[in-house]
């Protein structure tokens, strides 16, 4: 973390210490807004792959989502999706092992990421966003998700009409929402109890579920795809706990691969991780 990072996490501390004594509902408000908006957007140029895409885009929920499609003549389609704070120039190394194995590949900047417009994005318009896609330019058969992106396409699926053809990569995804809010609540050093209450009371009130419903371990029950799930156990982001405990339920559908050493997001880098992932597909 730069010193300059440094103080941004204690003025937000800060902040957040003086609205919990005014008001346990502000404060859960304005932890909401925090868990929403991405801090930076990637800044990475596009690698000359994309030179060779059709351009793609098209306006869901007041936002403009910009995208790419490859040999988009190809019935058979997979969509990568990327994770919060990321950009699908990041996954730009599947394209054409994807390509070399038959498909047409669709990537997409989520709302308020890369090239799309938005300064917040949330599970359910991610996956809102994922089934515009497919109504758009599907049927997609195969989906590569990584992180945020995983509970996105988990609760997606839910909705989009598959069976057990389809093909899902999930790669260290965000399993449980209230883990990832448990760990933004430390980072920001927010110990008061009333509050997370009040968070969780917001989080009803604009979806109408609880937290936990936020879950891929509850999604995967109604999803029939087959699933290849990798994760790391050195991955402080998305703890592979609560990977485990999906594991731990022994899904017939869900091939588990547990690495070591890569992180959060090296892990899609990783070569032998990428040839697993193209032997599944």
């Amino acid at each position: 973390m730069t010193f300059k990072q440094r103080l941004a996490l204690i003025y937000v501390r800060t902040k957040f210490t003086l609205l919990s004594s005014l008001s346990k509902r502000k404060a859960a408000a304005s932890a909401l807004d925090l868990f929403r908006t991405p801090q930076t957007r990637n800044t990475k140029l596009p690698s000359q792959i994309f030179d060779k895409a059709q351009k793609l885009q098209f306006d869901i929920e007041g936002t403009t989502v910009h995208g790419y499609s490859w040999n988009h003549n190809v019935l058979k389609k997979i969509l990568i999706i990327h994770g919060f704070e990321s950009s699908i120039v990041n996954f730009d190394h599947f394209v054409f092992p994807l390509m070399d194995k038959g498909y047409g590949v669709l990537a997409f900047d989520a709302p308020a990421h890369g090239d799309s417009s938005g300064t917040t994005v949330n599970a359910i318009a991610y996956s809102n966003m994922i089934k515009k896609v497919i109504e758009l330019y599907g049927p997609v058969e195969s989906f590569i998700a990584h992180s945020f992106g995983g509970i996105a396409l988990s609760l997606a699926m839910e909705d989009i009409p598959h069976d057990a053809n389809s093909k899902i990569v999930f790669i260290a995804p965000a399993t449980e929402t209230t883990s990832a809010v448990d760990g933004a609540f430390a980072m920001l050093k927010i110990k008061d109890a009333a509050v997370r209450k009040a968070f969780d009371q917001v989080i009803f009130e604009i979806s109408g579920k609880p937290t936990e419903w936020f879950s891929i371990r509850r999604a995967v029950k109604n999803i029939s795809a087959k699933i290849l799930w990798v994760h790391d156990e050195d991955d402080d982001v998305t703890p592979l706990s609560d990977a485990l405990k999906v594991k731990a339920d022994a899904h017939s559908h869900i091939q588990f691969i547990i690495t070591k050493g890569l992180g959060h997001r090296r892990i899609y880098h990783d070569a032998a991780v990428k040839k697993a992932i193209e032997n599944f597909l």
